[in-house]
């Protein structure tokens, strides 16, 4: 699915010297690829020369992706020190990410942890399950939260990845019986042309400067799947753009939600 994007589809959660904090749209690429199509990465460097008027090249870090079908929170770094740091703290497991989708039918479990070995075949760019040992298979791991269902047809689940290989959360869902919603690739293809029902809505991290934890959280558009739920139930929400959560961390959050989420 190709479109003209532009920083109007852009939700800026946080700007400073050190860190960008983006709301990614569906559908576009995190950073060029051979699709030649306009990527969140270029259309960042574009906003940041534009507005400071910076000359000649921008600098701005990927520090981390997010497939092309899948929106949500990511974070981008305005200098090389900060992209080390964030880098880091991915290895070291301190940058935290969460997800929530949308799958067909219900979990036979209601919280679980699912292992498996993934391999990819990249002239189709598809993953598929391999089996241990199995050469260049990789183990996958998440653990999931079911957090309602709808008649037992598409159920809302949070997703925590012990793992980040490609499209892992669609693969290991597929291989319950559970496809996501709107996955053409995996068998999720109920509604021709909907959009992957996968969405990173929190982001958790230490500024690289401050050290400050941050908490950034966004909520998927409002539309089929998503509006089957009640995502209020299950996110965190907050009055004012910044708020705090009861151990004094900072929670910033998407402010372009719809009317019933305060």
């Amino acid at each position: 699915m190709s479109r003209n994007f532009t920083m109007d589809d852009v939700t800026i959660l946080h700007e400073d010297n050190s860190v960008l904090v983006v709301v990614k749209p569906q559908n576009i690429p995190s950073q060029g690829d051979s699709s030649g199509d306009k990527d969140l990465l270029t259309l960042l460097k574009e906003y940041i020369k534009e507005k400071y008027n910076k000359p000649g090249n921008v600098y701005l870090g990927l520090v981390h992706r997010l497939d092309r079908p899948t929106g949500g929170v990511m974070v981008f770094a305005k200098n090389s020190k900060s992209a080390e740091r964030l880098s880091r703290q991915i290895v070291d497991g301190e940058m935290t990410k969460q997800y929530l989708t949308a799958v067909l039918n219900c979990p036979k479990e209601k919280n679980a942890t699912l292992v498996n070995y993934l391999k990819k075949n990249a002239l189709t760019n598809t993953v598929y399950v391999a089996t241990f040992g199995d050469h260049n298979a990789k183990r996958a791991e998440l653990s999931y939260n079911l957090l309602e269902t709808d008649n037992n047809a598409v159920s809302l689940v949070k997703v925590q990845l012990g793992t980040g290989r490609s499209h892992q959360i669609r693969v290991q869902f597929s291989a319950i019986g559970c496809p996501v919603y709107g996955d053409m690739r995996y068998g999720g293809d109920v509604v021709r042309g909907a959009n992957l029902a996968l969405w990173a809505y929190r982001l958790e991290f230490n500024h690289p400067v401050s050290k400050e934890r941050m908490v950034f959280v966004a909520y998927p558009p409002q539309i089929e799947p998503w509006t089957r739920f009640d995502l209020s139930k299950h996110i965190e929400t907050f009055e004012d753009a910044e708020d705090t959560q009861e151990d004094g961390v900072p929670l910033f959050y998407n402010p372009q939600t719809s009317d019933d989420l305060d």
